[in-house]
């Protein structure tokens, strides 16, 4: 289960607590926009254990599941060592009372209805705040050892969860770790914030410069993304909790480019590609003219084939491949190469068939080449000039799909139905190219997949189990990648001329006969030849030996 439902309702505190709100000036915190939601459902019915945390409970909603429970005393010894962090003059109890004039702040966060007195909330708070924040300084690097912070030192109970090199490394860290990004297992930010500041004050430390340091951390073990050296955003204050904080940090904010309906024409290939690695404008002459004679070259080599396959349908034998051909040289015609069937699909719902894009291994086979780029997925782009399809570098291991799964879930939640959903088109767009092992093993050995599981096989079940999304949406900077790899690969000819024989030729009732009849013809043929053939040599040999006779 999801939810906290079988926890009893108390009607008594539930009483007092609209008592309390009505009676006396108390904010409710109407200005604080929820951000921690419930997962929806069509997502959390497919995989539950994305979604459901296995190990710890972190907030109110999941926090009477009984098989959770086992965590409890990690978390009690991080609250009694945060003790020894906070002013001389301050013990756990004032923590907590300093986390109880924040109730309706608190319950502002939560999407649900908290079924729980201010006392109880503020302690389970200060707890878990407590427990999360002991985990986030065992991800913390430390540069220097000699100038280590209060924050930077790992306790006893929970060094097991890293390795020499201070990074998570058993599977119970990364259960941990799963746990942390799951959208119903999110503490509000703020609250960390104020525990923060309340153990630094001791100190003399600065607490931007520890947050910072411990949200960088996180960022490089929770981040798929592997192109993002660093987070754009380490503010703290900035972010709701640890899931936006990610979110804001992986998905870009794409400048929408205002649309008149209209689609690019083939001619604008001749124009440079923004990409990554663009050309200087001192080769760009030299290269349009290479490009203007590989299209004449393009356009002679058509007008060849198309009399050649009409020279074919004009033979007695094979007119009956006439529809046939005449249907290729129709696909041909239609606007960039695209065919029908891909232009229809693409205007299917992703909630219904994936989305129409060649795989990996098709693409390879049309001549795309692949490369990585360092950044979010705003990097992501084709270029038509070279041929190449520029992806951002993902590192696949245990905890990417549920961290993928809940940004995505997350994205739904905060979005209205106008807002595009830019992760999860993204997901899209990769479930759509990567369809086999040896997709992603394509992608692995261009750098663009970091793969830290046992196989490529692996990787592409991942993607192709992975949800796309829980309605249609459309990005414009991703949906023309989409339509440009379709109408680069619809408009080679080794595709077209495989298509043809796929869908015009392969199984053609009119073709078999043809075929049969053919076939039947040149062994009588052969036969006529045969025996023509013998009589030829039976009356040669009775000449010659007349002949022979003759001399004698």
């Amino acid at each position: 289960m999801s939810t906290c439902s079988n926890c009893p309702f108390d009607e008594t505190q539930w009483i007092i607590r609209i008592r309390r709100i009505l009676d006396e000036e108390i904010e409710l915190g109407d200005d604080q926009p929820i951000s921690i939601f419930d997962v929806p459902k069509p997502l959390l019915c497919t995989k539950p254990e994305a979604y459901v945390p296995q190990l710890v409970a972190l907030g109110p909603y999941h926090h009477c599941r009984e098989e959770l429970r086992d965590t409890e005393m990690y978390k009690i010894s991080a609250a009694k060592r945060a003790q020894s962090h906070l002013l001389p003059s301050m013990n756990f109890h004032q923590l907590v009372d300093v986390f109880a004039t924040f109730e309706h702040r608190i319950r502002a966060h939560y999407h649900r209805h908290l079924n729980l007195s201010n006392e109880t909330l503020a302690w389970m708070m200060a707890i878990d705040v407590s427990f999360l924040v002991e985990f986030l300084q065992t991800l913390c690097k430390t540069n220097n050892d000699n100038q280590r912070t209060v924050l930077e030192r790992i306790p006893l109970r929970m060094s097991h969860q890293v390795g020499p090199s201070r990074r998570t490394s058993s599977s119970h860290s990364m259960l941990l770790l799963r746990d942390t990004v799951m959208l119903e297992n999110q503490i509000p930010m703020f609250l960390i914030v104020k525990a923060v500041e309340l153990m630094c004050s001791s100190r003399g430390q600065t607490a931007e410069s520890v947050l910072s340091s411990m949200l960088s951390a996180f960022f490089q073990e929770a981040s798929a993304l592997k192109g993002i050296s660093s987070p754009l955003c380490t503010d703290a204050t900035q972010h709701a909790h640890l899931l936006h904080f990610l979110y804001n940090n992986i998905v870009p904010s794409f400048v929408e480019e205002e649309s008149n309906g209209t689609v690019e024409e083939e001619d604008g290939d001749d124009e440079p590609c923004d990409h990554p690695h663009g050309s200087s404008a001192v080769n760009s002459t030299a290269e349009l003219l290479v490009k203007r004679g590989l299209k004449f070259a393009s356009l002679a080599t058509d007008f060849m084939v198309r009399m050649l396959l009409r020279l074919v349908t004009s033979l007695p034998c094979l007119s009956v491949l006439r529809h046939p051909i005449e249907h290729l040289l129709r696909q041909q015609n239609q606007p960039n190469g695209a065919s029908s069937d891909v232009q229809d699909k693409n205007n299917m719902s992703p909630l219904l068939e994936e989305i129409a894009v060649p795989s990996i291994s098709e693409l390879a086979y049309a001549g795309v080449l692949f490369s990585p780029t360092n950044g979010d997925l705003s990097t992501i782009e084709f270029c038509a000039e070279t041929s190449t399809l520029h992806l951002a570098v993902i590192s696949i291991d245990t905890t990417t799909e549920v961290v993928l799964q809940n940004l995505v879930a997350y994205e739904a939640s905060i979005g209205s139905s106008k807002t595009p959903l830019i992760l999860a088109r993204y997901i899209e767009l990769m479930n759509g190219i990567i369809d086999t092992g040896e997709d992603a093993r394509l992608l692995r050995e261009r750098g663009i997949i970091v793969n830290h599981l046992k196989s490529d096989q692996q990787v592409a079940e991942l993607w192709n189990g992975m949800t796309r999304s829980v309605r249609l949406t459309k990005v414009p900077a991703l949906d023309r990648v989409i339509d440009q790899l379709n109408r680069h690969y619809g408009s080679c000819w080794k595709v077209r001329i495989r298509m043809f024989v796929k869908r015009s030729l392969i199984g053609s009732r009119d073709l078999v006969a043809c075929t049969v009849v053919v076939f039947l013809f040149l062994l009588v043929g052969l036969q006529a030849f045969c025996i023509l053939s013998r009589g030829c040599l039976l009356s040669w040999y009775r000449m010659a030996w007349r002949k022979d006779e003759c001399n004698i």
